[in-house]
């Protein structure tokens, strides 16, 4: 029981007999509803105390909400973080790649280019072995007659005939199988189309005593212009060969020995090489255009 309470009691106790029961009734029903009322209080009071520890309840699950939520927060942080470096990492990379495609590309264009000038190259051999042994086939009597020799000199077809069997010593004048060589040759080369010739006349190291050839330069020259004439006269056309002297300055052999001095005694008829095959040509021609 409260203070209060008691005192109301005590109150009543102490009045007099003489109290009017309309007194004590209004006593009894303010106790009543004091009573009553402090009932109404506990129980708010106890449903005060449940709702504020289901709002603790509420707030402590909160709380811990909020720390889940803060560390998954950190670690979307965290993870964003390495997504950002993932994704630096895959663009360097892509970079790279691209860079490397660009270099691949480059690669395989430059290897086709190459495999492309491989096979012009290629093309172009074997055209060159093509005509060489054409040109074993339209001499092979002559070759298997020992008139002449077909070889390759610096890159160059070249058939090869031994001055003496043409010329006398010191002499520039064809004998008649010389001429009859000379002609048949030329026959021959007049019959390969597009093809430009040049005769190169050459000798030994003995050095020349003859006011008509004061050196073996005017001897040599004078062989190649005879054998160039002879040529003319057999049908080659004019603008399709010239003459040239080398003297004793391109032997072919060892001039110490008389089978090397023979050797070296020679008329050399040269194909003359198609520069327009060769590669850079086109871009030699532009140049000298400028």
């Amino acid at each position: 029981m409260s203070r209060r309470s008691s005192l109301i009691l005590l109150s009543i106790l102490a009045l007099p007999s003489c109290v009017m029961q309309s007194t004590f009734d209004a006593l009894q029903k303010d106790y009543d509803d004091t009573k009553e009322t402090l009932a109404r209080r506990d129980s708010e009071n106890s449903s005060l105390k449940s709702s504020l520890q289901k709002e603790q309840d509420k707030a402590r699950q909160l709380n811990e909400q909020s720390t889940e939520l803060d560390k998954q927060i950190a670690k979307l942080q965290s993870d964003l973080q390495a997504a950002i470096i993932a994704r630096g990492a895959l663009e360097a990379e892509k970079s790279a790649v691209l860079k490397d495609k660009s270099s691949l590309e480059a690669s395989v264009d430059e290897m086709r280019h190459a495999l492309a000038d491989l096979a012009k190259r290629k093309a172009e051999a074997d055209a060159r072995i093509s005509e060489f042994r054409s040109l074993l086939d339209r001499f092979k009597s002559l070759i298997d007659a020992g008139k002449l020799k077909i070889k390759m000199a610096d890159g160059r077809m070249v058939v090869e005939l031994a001055s003496d069997v043409l010329f006398a010593s010191g002499s520039s004048n064809l004998s008649r199988d010389g001429k009859a060589a000379v002609s048949e040759v030329a026959t021959l080369l007049a019959d390969i189309p597009g093809r430009k010739f040049q005769i190169e006349g050459h000798t030994d190291n003995v050095p020349m005593r003859s006011d008509k050839y004061p050196s073996n330069w005017e001897l040599a020259a004078a062989r190649a212009i005879t054998v160039l004439k002879t040529m003319l006269d057999a049908g080659l056309p004019p603008e399709r060969i010239s003459a040239a002297s080398y003297g004793d300055s391109k032997p072919a052999k060892d001039n110490e020995t008389p089978e090397g001095k023979a050797a070296n005694r020679r008329i050399e008829i040269v194909v003359v090489p198609d520069l327009s095959s060769l590669p850079g040509f086109d871009e030699l021609n532009r140049a000298a255009a400028q």
